[in-house]
């Protein structure tokens, strides 16, 4: 296995993915927990060390023993990491004027880690700080187009480092990059479905020991699907599955889901709460209250629906991009509350135990366990939703006339992308709306209209993404549709801003 050593990097578990793309198993842990006797113990075939948002000149930025460059395993230190090694072994770093985005790189030396790389690259940049004066026993092997080290090897050590994001898709030959360090690590590619499901099952089976009753929420999403199914294999009768309807979910939502999780063979008691999520959100404008209500709410009406019968034990469907938004890993800012992570309120973390069986995995990893347990493809292919729902495509108060017009407009851009062959091609498609208005004319009378937003995205993880440059044809058709269909409607606008610096969601 591959150890992956996080400093709080917004792409730290990207890269672990990356690996696993690679069929190698790789791991990822706090730079707080790694000690040499740990390390000792797990004995990894190499050691990554990620980004991250800090300066290693901080008196408080983060830091790990100088050992993990005396192991005499591969060790690759990935922009803060790669800083970091610098300055472990003697060299200089300094604040720049930094490099950020798209960045040609021309390579030294195209052996080991730029193996199958051209003379000049484009890879993704995204720092402040850079080498200004490198170790005495390393070679540079990269240069920006800045003039800025962009990588280096040591001289006689498995030691190396790049200033640039390798994980990142937008270096367009990382996973030749990271292929390559896998090939200096000598690690076997045994990391498969069947093993997957062996790690969770062992997971399972240590942590639902002393589970006498527990809960799973269901939404039918392929995240809390597959997470119930798993742990229905160990639970048996222990197990109540609930559904809750919030009155956040797209149209005809509710009887979808049924149906594919009875198909499924998971048998939900159904909660119908939208009228006390409703109310509890009326007046509420600012995003992360909103989140914080519905994680709330959700939590007392899923207890409220057991009907007095005690859980020990809640599993959720919990994936990693949740954890990291949610601030869930050390030295990670909290972008958003989710609320199956940090949107839990403290009486509920409190009174059982949460089990999250796909907290580490990504979720093209969950869609591929999903095919090999045998699930269905509209499961599967299902377009990843929100948990607070369409509260956070709402920006400001949620009224029912926003939540219909939001409802509508998205139901209007997913039938379009399915009639014209492009829903399976994107991670995402959807509206929102918010207080803003565009004055229009409708059947020559004056209409002062609201402006709904459509968000049609590619991603391959949900920790970056790119807006999708959807053929003009389509975007006017889901445009004419929408303005017509929805009288309150009176412009369309479509969202190019790509993941970061924006957010998928809007709230």
């Amino acid at each position: 296995m591959i150890l992956v050593v996080n400093f709080g990097g917004q792409y730290a578990h990207l890269i672990t993915r990356r690996i696993r793309d690679l069929r190698v198993y790789a791991e990822i842990l706090p730079y707080t927990k790694i000690t040499l006797k740990m390390v000792r113990e797990i004995r990894p075939d190499a050691i990554i060390l990620s980004g991250g948002p800090s300066s290693v000149y901080e008196l408080q930025a983060p830091k790990i023993g100088k050992w993990i460059l005396s192991l005499g395993i591969p060790v690759l230190g990935i922009c803060y990491g790669f800083q970091l090694i610098a300055a472990m072994m003697g060299g200089e770093v300094r604040r720049s004027k930094g490099e950020y985005g798209p960045t040609k790189v021309k390579i030294l030396d195209r052996s080991g880690l730029f193996e199958g790389w051209d003379e000049e690259e484009t890879v993704w940049m995204s720092h402040s700080d850079h080498v200004a004066s490198p170790p005495q026993d390393v070679i540079v092997t990269a240069i920006s187009e800045n003039g800025y080290i962009a990588a280096f090897k040591h001289r006689s050590l498995p030691i190396y480092g790049v200033q640039f994001h390798p994980e990142v898709k937008h270096t367009y030959k990382g996973s030749i990059l990271l292929d390559n360090f896998v090939k200096i690590a000598g690690s076997s590619r045994d990391w498969t479905e069947n093993r997957m499901i062996s790690l969770i099952k062992e997971y399972l089976k240590r942590e639902l020991e002393e589970c006498s009753s527990i809960s799973s929420a269901v939404s039918g999403g392929v995240d809390s699907t597959v997470a119930t199914f798993l742990v229905n294999q160990f639970a048996g009768d222990r197990l109540t599955s609930i559904f809750v309807n919030h009155g956040l979910l797209r149209k005809n939502e509710p009887e979808d889901v049924l149906n594919l999780l009875e198909r499924t063979g998971i048998n939900p008691i159904y909660i119908d709460a939208s009228k006390e999520f409703l109310s509890a959100l009326r007046g509420v404008k600012e995003c992360e209250k909103k989140r914080k209500i519905i994680g709330e709410l959700f939590v007392k009406v899923f207890s409220k629906s057991l009907k007095g019968r005690d859980f020990d034990c809640l599993v959720q469907g919990t994936l990693y991009p949740d954890v990291i938004e949610s601030g869930g890993e050390i030295g990670a800012d909290r972008i958003k509350s989710h609320h199956n992570v940090a949107g839990l309120p403290e009486w509920i973390k409190s009174k059982v135990k949460v089990i999250e069986p796909l907290r580490y995995l990504y979720k093209d990893e969950v869609r591929r366990l999903a095919l090999h347990l045998g699930l269905s493809k509209e499961i599967v292919e299902r377009h990843p939703f929100p948990g607070p729902g369409l509260a956070v495509r709402i920006i400001g108060e949620v009224t029912e006339e926003k939540l219909s017009i939001v409802r509508e407009a998205s139901a209007i851009v997913e039938k379009v992308l399915r009639k014209k062959g492009f829903y399976n091609k994107v991670w995402q498609a959807f509206a929102s709306v918010g207080d803003d208005r565009w004055v229009g004319v409708k059947g020559d009378t004056r209409v002062d209209g609201y402006i709904v937003t459509v968000r049609i995205v590619e991603s391959e993880d949900a920790m970056t993404a790119d807006w999708y440059e959807l053929p003009s044809d389509i975007l006017e058709e889901i445009s004419k549709r929408i303005t017509s269909e929805i009288p309150q409607v009176t412009m369309v606008t479509y969202a190019i801003t790509t993941k970061p610096p924006s957010t998928i969601e809007p709230c």
